[in-house]
């Protein structure tokens, strides 16, 4: 039998049963079973010439998808957070507004002078609360997320996980961005408004093209892209399944300066331990590297402890950043968690804590 696999590298993947053609996403979920209702279809460029009808047609079914995604997220998650937007800052604000003239009572420290040096009265600069926020989502969608064995793909999940996000933070004035990071290139769509700018950043963020097998993930790399150049201070999302290296922990402590963090972590049941299945190959989509092993009572023991290891070393490097820390999974009703998670935090703006990890249930329960 072939050295035992461990499961901090992206190589712990069962491969799907059946031939595949090379590099494109299975028309059904991994299970077997077809595809959520919500979820995207399977992505590749948008043809020409004589198959320009077949690209209208793929974006049709993305546009329906996203949509019936969108009323899903709506009927479970409206009104969760109204009554809770708060300033960014605690105070009247610090952004600079317009000047008016002293009046008795008014804090010298805000006194204008320049102002008062032009007029020769006495004028204060007023400060507005800011109070519109900013939301980037930083969206890992390396090839270690185009996998499944549960209702969904990991990357149909992370869409979703947008999708979430973007519902609870649009309106009121607040703008949402991203950057999308496949290993092969970083996307970075820049921070809008409105709910039709919302609608094209998920299309954006769905039509993304997987990168080819082999392709390895670079999630340092987006985060430092969205630290540089620096951003007004908001919310920061990161939506990844978080393996490999734990070698994100610096950018993300760079990026808590300045925002608040919240990590989406996205977890399929065949991250977490090998199935009963005799001899198997194990494929890594991030270097290409197949390995044919047998699944011994005793690897699957190992490989459960090594995966929960893992994880651990995930949750404490994000708690160690001050990142909020939301896990879905693949096997799970991901709104339900989603609500869990949103109720938490809106607890925690009436005195608890804002950040943490969310309990979760057993696999498979809602």
């Amino acid at each position: 039998m072939s050295e035992p696999v461990s499961p901090d590298t992206p190589a712990a993947r069962v491969p799907e049963p059946g031939p595949r053609p090379e590099g494109a996403p299975p028309a059904t979920s991994p299970a077997g079973g077809p595809r959520p209702s919500w979820a995207p279809p399977p992505t590749s460029p948008v043809p020409s010439g004589p198959d320009e009808v077949a690209g209208e047609r793929t974006q049709a079914r993305l546009s329906a998808s996203l949509r019936t995604l969108e009323l899903s997220v709506r009927r479970r998650l409206d009104g969760l957070l109204q009554g809770n937007h708060l300033g960014l800052v605690p105070g009247p604000g610090t952004e600079p507004g317009e000047p008016r003239p002293y009046q008795p009572g008014d804090d010298v420290r805000r006194m204008d002078w320049s102002v008062t040096a032009r007029t020769t009265e006495p004028h204060i600069r007023e400060t507005i609360a800011d109070r519109e926020l900013e939301t980037q989502l930083v969206v890992d969608l390396s090839p270690s997320l185009d996998f499944g064995t549960a209702a969904c793909e990991k990357r149909d999940l992370a869409i979703a996980a947008c999708a979430a996000v973007t519902h609870l933070t649009r309106g009121g004035g607040n703008r949402i961005g991203a950057v999308v990071a496949t290993g092969e290139r970083t996307v970075r769509l820049p921070a809008r408004g409105g709910e039709t700018a919302a609608r094209e950043l998920l299309r954006r963020i769905a039509a993304t093209p997987p990168a080819p097998e082999g392709t390895r993930g670079d999630l340092p790399a987006a985060l430092e892209a969205l630290r540089r150049p620096p951003r007004r201070r908001g919310l920061v999302v990161v939506v990844s399944d978080f393996l490999g290296d734990v070698d994100w922990e610096r950018a993300l402590r760079a990026l808590r300066a300045r925002h608040d963090l919240l990590a989406v972590e996205v977890v399929d049941p065949r991250d977490e331990e090998l199935p009963d299945v005799g001899t198997v190959v194990l494929a890594d989509p991030e270097s290409g590297r197949r390995r044919e092993v047998t699944t011994t009572p005793t690897l699957r023991r190992r490989f459960a402890a090594e995966a929960a290891a893992h994880r651990g070393r995930v949750a404490d490097s994000l708690r160690a950043a001050g990142a909020g820390h939301l896990v879905l999974r693949t096997d799970r009703d991901w709104i339900a968690d989603v609500v869990r998670f949103a109720v938490a935090r809106k607890r925690g703006w009436s005195g608890g804590a804002t950040t943490g990890r969310v309990p979760t249930a057993a696999p498979g329960g809602r």
